[in-house]
């Protein structure tokens, strides 16, 4: 079985159960396919072999944290605090979207109707400004746009040390202030615009979502009878 392997706390302590049931011989012929750096070094903590995402023609089940989704659809929004100079939001997308089945991990204040704050935005690093100058106007009075620095304070400019990726493109972080109606629209939105490579809005189907509270773990899926039950 081909996994993808997501980054964050909870995709985390994911990996280092599968290692374990792995070291256990609970589980057998498992091939890992890391999202980032961060978890492939996890990955190889754990002992669970890995394979690269580029050769593999199909991955069977991937997991990963979301930074924020969208309550009913389970639209998800990725990259909003990673240090994406190293990572790749590419890449990852890439991943989730090629899973046959998908899962996200969030606590219950990260899914919600009407979500705000940033969505990432990959753009050519050439003609960022343009790019930044058309999505504001697209989200006039609803959202700023600043352009990710590497290093210190971030800016409408990203300062004197933009942030550029692996694949040599800027990211802009369009932060809502006010809640975003529909993830769906903002994404066909961005798409349109010339100079966008990617973004961090994730739509598919079928998703599920596993919502940790207070009082336990409840499972959310995006079928069309919006299914909630408890593990």
């Amino acid at each position: 079985m081909v996994i993808g392997l997501g980054s964050g706390l909870a995709s985390d302590m994911a990996i280092q159960y599968i290692g374990l049931q792995l070291g256990a011989g609970a589980l057998k012929d498992i091939v890992g396919i890391p999202m980032s750096i961060a978890c492939a070094s996890e990955a190889a903590k754990a002992g669970i072999p890995l394979g690269h995402y580029e050769y593999c023609s199909q991955i069977d089940f991937a997991f990963d944290d979301a930074d924020i989704i969208e309550e009913g659809t389970l639209i998800s929004v990725i990259g909003r605090t990673r240090n994406q100079g190293e990572e790749s939001i590419i890449q990852e997308k890439s991943i989730l979207n090629g899973a046959n089945k998908l899962v996200f991990m969030i606590t219950e204040n990260q899914y919600k109707s009407g979500p705000d704050g940033s969505i990432p935005v990959l753009v050519n690093s050439l003609n960022w400004l343009q790019a930044a100058e058309e999505i504001d106007d697209l989200f006039l009075g609803d959202a700023e746009v600043w352009r990710r620095p590497s290093i210190g304070i971030a800016g409408p400019n990203g300062g004197d040390f933009p942030l550029v990726t692996k694949e040599g493109h800027n990211v802009l972080d369009v932060i809502f202030t006010s809640p975003i109606l529909s993830l769906n629209e903002v994404s066909k939105s961005l798409d349109e615009v010339d100079g966008v490579i990617d973004h961090g809005i994730i739509s598919k189907f079928p998703c599920t979502a596993v919502i940790a509270s207070e009082s336990g773990l409840s499972v959310v899926d995006n079928l069309p009878k919006n299914a909630v039950k408890e593990p």
